[in-house]
């Protein structure tokens, strides 16, 4: 455990339910259907480029979510380029000025960044930091984050370990989509697509089918095409333990849903942390379950919050919304189909067919909505589970070609569903409301005075026009008022708890009770509208540079190989680089091969893993006792690693996502001698990154082939085996060579490493050739090259064709060709830079007393 802090036991506090807004249906939806908070993006500088709001409509948001008793987190969660730190920075100022309750940040610049510039505006660690243990927290903490939301990789077990091993709030995903890959550490998009998941713009390549191929030999995986697609998250029976394990904030994904699907998915939780809080057992029923599977499903399931289990994260049937299984063709009709049914249903139900047994993925599904049911040539009323029914859809919908026996049948609409949730997305007054107590004072002679507090602690009192009269008939006593001023209808309120100063048999006209109730719940409202007021430290324009930073002395090019089998190894201790880093799959196997390069007075480190979570804490223990260099991948063994009594050199690696000058000079504040840019960065960013940080703190990846995807799910578990995890699939890791053959029909060879993950690397070579005169113009001397599935002659021909450049005997132009001619060909990849780069934005500069500032 990490002992950046001293570690307390917080008080136990209700968990907040967090639900997705990406627009003002949703937003509307999730606060009457209950929502604690809400999290959206606002114009820029967030994960779902295609939704969220204007500037301009921010202020707006924050009024009515905070009159209604709702926090609003704005996300900000992408990687920041040096040439936007300035408008990053106005648009902090802007999101705090509005009073945005907390910002969810990945980048850990602009985290320090907001810590600086508004430092009353509370931060939030994202999924895409790939936090998966308490060091990976505290490592947000550095940087100013009071909470985090961890990894959907992670157990209840792993959760709790966290819990136990660090005060930060938590907040984990309970439903919505998953990634196949690790948050923040996708770079398909990237490779493919020429865009980023890390700056907003995931391509979802993921939900692509794929062929498996095994040793060379295509594997025929039946109707599993789409084998890097999970199913969807739903952890609404994990919500007691969750509760009961101190998680400040269960989060439903889902910016790009509708209403109907935030409104079924906010009210599901809220109840059910309603009730876990309250000791009591979860009530969900099984139609409020097939709700929640209607409304938007690619299959529920409590994944890996449960445990591992690889044959259930991805069925791989199917990449898109399903909706619930209702049945299986039985046979075809001139006027219809027949089915099997598993589910009633009923005229209207929208229905498609599901080929994937026999038909390749592409084109479209048959379907339809359903017209009605007939048996023996006679509709029926009813169309019951359990019967052969012939289902018949409109003229032309379906085409009798393209459906056989035994297809699946899904219902992905049901008109019935739109009924019930409709109160929850249309009504006019607040539906769900909030507690507030009520304390009345009536004295005869005096003026009545009400005081009503919120659950957040807010305060107001008002005081009547009329002193109280005698009563008559009648006088005041405490059921009365309850019944008057309980009459809360139209408010964002219900009457908690109710106290009475009464003093004499006092009279008040109800209409003068009603006037008091109304006042105060308007001057409550318009209280919890209001923005408190904040700080505000703006840096960058008051305090930038130019770019001053000074070259180092002029140096020869160093190379640094990284090798994966000891074929490639052998190669590159003949080549006798600056340094060798081995990244192999057994990572306790690793000392005889650490020997083997330092006796060849060879420079040696060692690769860390990408993920560790809080069962895999000895590997650092194991990684210092090698007496190696680390190429250092997780945020967290970073964070672990400040602690360490004799610590080697260490080396950031493109995982830990610098992409900013903020970034990589508070990194290398942490120990490390060089970082290497995120792959996210073009070829001329990593020039600007050179000229602000200096072209000797950067290790630059030269050649290698992009890590498309890192995950969790194991395909060698899930296709080479029956087995469920490492304890019983045999690890076919070990004894076969995996790729994937995309629809273009390029091979992506598959690795896993020391936990079981999986990283899928782009086939073809990335290579930055047409760019290394730049660089090497601008001072970058130490660069990388990564070897994946080369073989030892490949390994000298790489090295070969980069001394050649350097020697001045090829130009750029015949090293990229040399490298093209090398296994499945090269591409510039990520490195390419777009014409018109940087067109209209500011060029980087230093932010000199910025960086001066210590790290949190």
């Amino acid at each position: 455990m990490s002992s950046h802090s001293p570690l307390s036991t917080p008080a136990r506090r209700k968990p907040e339910v967090m639900s997705p807004v990406g627009g003002w249906p949703q937003l509307h939806a999730a606060v009457e259907a209950g929502a604690d908070a809400v999290f959206f993006g606002v114009e820029s500088f967030h994960a779902r480029a295609k939704v969220g709001f204007a500037n301009e409509e921010l202020p707006e948001i924050m009024r009515f979510l905070h009159g209604r008793g709702v926090k609003g987190y704005v996300t900000f969660n992408v990687l920041v380029f040096d040439r936007e730190l300035r408008s990053a920075e106005a648009q902090l100022l802007h999101l705090s000025r509005s009073g945005v309750d907390a910002i969810i940040v990945q980048d850990l610049g602009i985290a320090r960044l907001a810590a600086e510039v508004v430092p009353d505006l509370p931060i939030h660690g994202s999924t895409q930091m790939s936090i998966t243990s308490a060091e990976g927290a505290e490592l947000a903490r550095r940087f100013g984050a009071s909470r985090v939301v961890l990894g959907r990789e992670l157990s209840l077990g792993d959760i709790g370990r966290i819990r136990a091993g660090t005060d930060i709030e938590l907040e984990t995903f309970v439903h919505g989509a998953l990634c196949v890959s690790y948050s923040g550490q996708c770079f398909s998009s990237e490779a493919w697509g020429g865009r980023s998941a890390n700056r907003g713009q995931c391509a979802q390549a993921c939900r692509l089918p794929y062929e498996l191929f095994v040793d060379g030999e295509r594997r025929d995986l039946a109707d599993a095409r789409y084998l890097l697609s999970p199913g969807d998250l739903y952890a609404l029976h994990q919500v007691p333990q969750l509760v009961e394990l101190g998680v400040h904030c269960l989060k439903i994904e889902g910016r790009y849903k509708d209403a109907e699907f935030v409104a079924l998915t906010t009210a599901a939780y809220r109840k059910a942390v309603d009730e876990a809080w309250a000791g009591l057992p979860l009530s969900v029923t099984p139609q409020e379950e097939r709700d929640l599977e209607q409304v938007y499903s690619r299959g529920l399931g409590p994944h890996f919050m449960a445990g591992t289990n690889h044959q259930a994260v991805v069925r791989g049937r199917a990449p898109r919304h399903r909706g619930v299984r209702v049945g299986t063709v039985v046979s075809l009709t001139p006027r219809g189909v027949v089915v099997e049914l598993s589910e009633d249903l009923k005229a209207g139900d929208g229905l498609v067919f599901d080929a994937a047994n026999w038909r390749a993925p592409e084109g479209r599904e048959e379907g339809g909505f359903l017209y009605g049911g007939w048996q023996h040539g006679h509709q029926l009323e009813t169309l019951g589970a359990g019967q052969e029914i012939e289902l018949r859809f409109a003229r032309g919908a379906v085409n009798p070609d393209r459906v056989r026996p035994g297809d699946w049948v899904w219902r992905t609409h049901d008109p019935a569903l739109d009924t019930r949730v409709r109160p929850l997305i249309s009504s006019a007054d607040p539906l769900y409301t909030r507690p507030v107590d009520m304390h009345f004072v009536g004295r005869v002679g005096e003026v009545p005075r009400l005081t009503l507090t919120d659950d957040a602690g807010r305060q107001v009192t008002v005081t009547g026009e009329t002193s109280i009269g005698a009563a008559r008939n009648r006088a005041l006593d405490g059921q009365m008022l309850r019944e008057q001023l309980g009459k809360l209808g139209g408010t964002p309120y219900h009457l908690g708890e109710l106290e009475t100063e009464l003093s004499g048999a006092g009279f008040l006209p109800v209409s003068a009770l009603n006037a008091l109730r109304r006042e105060a719940t308007t001057l409550l409202t318009e209280q919890r509208a209001q923005v408190a007021p904040r700080r505000a430290r703006p840096l960058l324009d008051l305090h930038s540079g130019g770019s001053g930073v000074a070259a180092p002395a002029a140096a020869p090019p160093r190379l640094h190989l990284l090798v994966r089998t000891p074929q490639q190894l052998e190669a590159a201790i003949a080549e006798r680089p600056e340094s060798i880093t081995l990244d192999y799959l057994e990572l306790y196997g690793l000392k005889p091969s650490v020997a083997q390069v330092q006796e060849a007075g060879i420079a040696v480190r060692v690769a860390s893993p990408r993920i560790l979570k809080p069962t895999e804490q000895n590997i650092q223990k194991f990684l210092l006792s090698l007496n190696a260099e680390l190429l250092v991948r997780s945020g967290g063994l970073l964070e672990g690693l400040q602690h360490a009594e004799q610590r080697p050199q260490l080396i950031g690696d493109f995982s830990l996502n610098a992409a900013n000058v903020l970034t990589a000079r508070a990194l290398l504040a942490l120990g490390l001698r060089r970082i290497t840019p995120t792959h996210d960065l073009n070829a001329q960013q990593i020039l600007d990154l050179a000229a602000l940080v200096g072209p000797d703190q950067l290790e630059v990846i030269l050649y290698g082939h992009l890590p498309v995807f890192h995950t969790e799910h194991c395909v060698f578990c899930r296709f080479l085996s029956s087995g469920t995890d490492y304890t019983n699939c045999g690890h076919p890791c070990e004894s076969h060579q995996v790729s994937l053959r995309d629809d273009r029909g390029r091979l992506h060879p598959v690795m896993a490493d020391v936990g079981c993950r999986n990283t899928v690397f782009e086939g073809r070579s990335q290579t930055g050739a047409a760019h290394l005169g730049a660089w090497l113009a601008a001072g970058l001397r130490d660069f990388r090259l990564e070897f994946v599935h080369e073989s030892a002659d490949e390994v000298r021909a790489v090295v070969a064709a980069h001394r050649a450049f350097f020697a001045g005997q090829i130009g750029g132009a015949e090293l990229e060709s040399r490298l093209s001619g090398l296994g499945t060909g090269s591409t510039e990849g990520s490195l390419f830079v777009p014409g018109g780069f940087g067109a209209g934005l500011p060029a980087p500069d230093a932010f000199a007393d910025l960086l001066a500032l210590p790290v949190l």
